[in-house]
This record gives C-alpha cells, sequence and structure tokens, in this order.
C-alpha cells in the first residue's frame, strides 16, 4: 500500500527517483517531436516499431496511463519501476464547515472541486490564525479556508483580480485583506510573518519556491503547496533546493521540467483538434525544412496565432519559412506532405508514451526537492496527493510545520 512520505522516506524515495531518472535519461530526454529517428530506437527496435504503427486514437487513450500498455520489453518493466517508485497514499480527507451561501459562484466546477480537495486535506496540529493565500486569484481558496475567528491575507499579481476578490469579501462580511503584489520581488517579505499559515494551490514554478524560501525565512508555523509548472522558471536549468538535490548529477534543462506537465486531463474536443492540427502541420513543415535546408536536423519554430491554421497548408508552410528566412521552399507535393505531418504526427504521439511512464518519476523527485529543502530548515513535512488524477494530475500536496 501506497504511504504518506515523511522523515527519511523523503530522502530514500528521492534517491531511488534520482538513480531511475539517471539511469534511464536516454530514453525521456530526447524529445519525439524534434527526431525523424530517435536514439533509443537501435538499442529496442521491437519497442519502437509497435509504437510506430499505433494510430493517433490509439496514443489518445493511452496518454494518461501509459503503464496500462501491453508494448513490447522493456516497456512493462519500465512502467512497473516508474509505478512503485510514484507511489504516494492520499491524504485522508476531513470534513469541511459548511459552505457559506453562494461561495462558489462564478467558479468553474473543476476548479472549486480541487479547492474543496485542497481545504479538506490540510491536517495541522496547530490551530490556524491567519491565512495567507499565495497568488490567490479573486481569493476563491483563502475564502472557503476562513472560519469564525480567523484572518485572511490574499496577495495577487494581477489588479483587476485583486480587485474583484476584494469585492467578493466585502460582499460576503469577511475579514480579508487583498494586496497587490509580485510575491518575485524583493519586498514581497514584508507580508510574511510568524503568525501566518501560507498556502498555495497551484502556483507556478518560480512563484511556489519563493514562498517556500520566505515562509522559512519568516518563521511561518506550518504552510501547504501544490506545486505546478516547473518549467516556469527564470534560469535555463534547474535550480537544486536542497542538499541531495544539488548534489544530483541530473541536470535538468527547461525542455525536462516540462515533461510532468504534459499529462492533460481537461483539454475538450475543439482545442485537442486545433493542437493536433497544430503540430501535424509543423511535423510536415519539420520535413519540408530538412529538404529545404539539405540538414537533417529539428529546426525550432516560434509559437504561432491560432488563425495561422485557417490558412491553407501550402500558405502555412511559405509563411513559417519566410519567417525562419528560409530561401524559397519550391513546389513540393502539398496534399503528400500535410498527409505526412499526420502520420508523423500519430508516431510521436505514440513514442511520446515511453517518456509517459517518467513523468511522475521526474514531478515527484522536483517536489521532493522542495520537500527536502524545507526539512532542512526545521520543518517536519510529509507528502501526499489530495485528490485524484483525474481532477488534476497536479495532486501532490506539501504540509509543513514547524
Amino acid at each position: 500500500m501506497p504511504a504518506i512520505l515523511q522523515g527519511p522516506a523523503l530522502l530514500d524515495r528521492f534517491q531511488a527517483l534520482d538513480g531511475f531518472l539517471l539511469e534511464h535519461q536516454d530514453l525521456w530526454r530526447p524529445r519525439p517531436f524534434q527526431y525523424l529517428h530517435l536514439p533509443w530506437e537501435t538499442s529496442y527496435p521491437e519497442l519502437a516499431q509497435w509504437l510506430r504503427q499505433r494510430t493517433l486514437e490509439d496514443a489518445e487513450a493511452a496518454h494518461n496511463h501509459p503503464e496500462h500498455l501491453r508494448a513490447p520489453a522493456p516497456f512493462g518493466e519500465l512502467a512497473a519501476r516508474s509505478g512503485a517508485l510514484s507511489a504516494v497514499a492520499e491524504w485522508p480527507g476531513q470534513a469541511l464547515p459548511p459552505l457559506r451561501q453562494r461561495l462558489s459562484v462564478d467558479v468553474p466546477g473543476r476548479k472549486w472541486q480541487q479547492i474543496e480537495a485542497f481545504a479538506g486535506r490540510l491536517h495541522f496540529t496547530q490551530a490556524t490564525e491567519h491565512w495567507l493565500d499565495w497568488c490567490s486569484g479573486k481569493g476563491h481558496l483563502g475564502r472557503r479556508l476562513l472560519q469564525p475567528g480567523q484572518q485572511l491575507t490574499c496577495l495577487e499579481y494581477d489588479p483587476a483580480l485583486v480587485t474583484s476578490g476584494a469585492q467578493l469579501s466585502q460582499h460576503h462580511g469577511l475579514p480579508a485583506r487583498h494586496l497587490h503584489q509580485d510575491v518575485l520581488a524583493a519586498d514581497a517579505d514584508r507580508h510574511l510573518d510568524a503568525r501566518h499559515t501560507p498556502v498555495a494551490l497551484h502556483a507556478c514554478g518560480d512563484l511556489h519556491v519563493r514562498l517556500i524560501q520566505l515562509a522559512s525565512q519568516q518563521g511561518c508555523p506550518q504552510l501547504a503547496i501544490a506545486p505546478c509548472c516547473y518549467n516556469r522558471t527564470r534560469a535555463s536549468h534547474y535550480q537544486g533546493l536542497s542538499t541531495a538535490a544539488q548534489a544530483s548529477p541530473l541536470d535538468l534543462s527547461l525542455e525536462d521540467l516540462a515533461l510532468p506537465m504534459s499529462e492533460t486531463v481537461t483539454a475538450g474536443a475543439r482545442v485537442r483538434r486545433q493542437r493536433d492540427t497544430s503540430m501535424a502541420r509543423r511535423l510536415a513543415f519539420d520535413l519540408l525544412q530538412r529538404q529545404v535546408r539539405g540538414l537533417d536536423e529539428y529546426l525550432p519554430t516560434p509559437s504561432l496565432p491560432s488563425h495561422w491554421l485557417d490558412k491553407p497548408f501550402a500558405d502555412y508552410c511559405r509563411d513559417l519559412a519566410a519567417l525562419k528566412e528560409l530561401s524559397t521552399v519550391g513546389q513540393p507535393d502539398w496534399p503528400a506532405l500535410e498527409a505526412a505531418g499526420w502520420q508523423r504526427l500519430a508516431q510521436v504521439r505514440n513514442l511520446e508514451l515511453l517518456r509517459g511512464l517518467f513523468r511522475r518519476p521526474l514531478e515527484l523527485w522536483l517536489v521532493l526537492d522542495r520537500a527536502l529543502f524545507l526539512q532542512q530548515q526545521g520543518y517536519q513535512v510529509r507528502l501526499g496527493t489530495f485528490c485524484p488524477a483525474h481532477l488534476t494530475p497536479r495532486n501532490l500536496l506539501l504540509l509543513a510545520e514547524r
């Protein structure tokens, strides 16, 4: 049975994950989108061939749970190891006080479910006096946590959200302050002190790292963080927080840090269709640029506005070539090239299923780095999940108490 990770188990699991990720980095670092032939395919030709012959629909069906695939070796063995190393128990839920009337109005259903799940799993030994909702948006989480006798401070960068949140708190008659604050600015620490219990539900990258650093400096007695978007960082490579991560030979690029975020559960049919068309066209253009440049290597292209997908395929390719300052692309067989892009998309998506086995191990490695840092700062740290993955794949919750 999975357990809540705490005490020496945090470092033990981190080191086991570190070894697993280092040993198999030749399988998860190369991105299939950038290669016509992945380096690992030579070592595992049967697996590569099996994945390449599957359809786009096959890949979509297996995307969230690649570990269930009956694929050739070494897929099954890696899936079992990944599952064992990623196993973490879900925090037991506790009954929340009844919801104040209309508190959840205007909050999307899935987001409100996440707030309820997060709020229902804050097991602190010490009663909270003053909640600090970090990167709060309109402050929905903070208002759900706030109980009689407690206070709430919400910190948010977007002035419109600050204003809107303040109006909502005032409407409900709650003792809440909504402050406009860039939490990455040098003066952010003025809003934290030893009375506060900071909470952060899906603050991205540097934003939640900053909270961990400031809360420990300011002596906050307890905090709760569900991290998100590890690649949203100013540094070009990952900067380890804990002694263990700093000692690891694992050197993570921004592309590597995006791997845990590649699991999606919320995209609707229209968004998926748009995403697929965009990727299929980029993959077709990649075939074209290799031919035009006479170089068998990937050429990065910028993010393009969605209206580019309204262009005829030939115009899309010509305009993108002009954007990349390529010489004339000639007159290729445009329908055949477009079809080749869609065929490549099916192959790429299926080849990505192998990388998918390393999504959760890498995410857990990153969250454990945060846990070990807090442990070094004198906190007792516990790590579990606060909701099922279908509600949000970013479901890891760190609880730290002095």
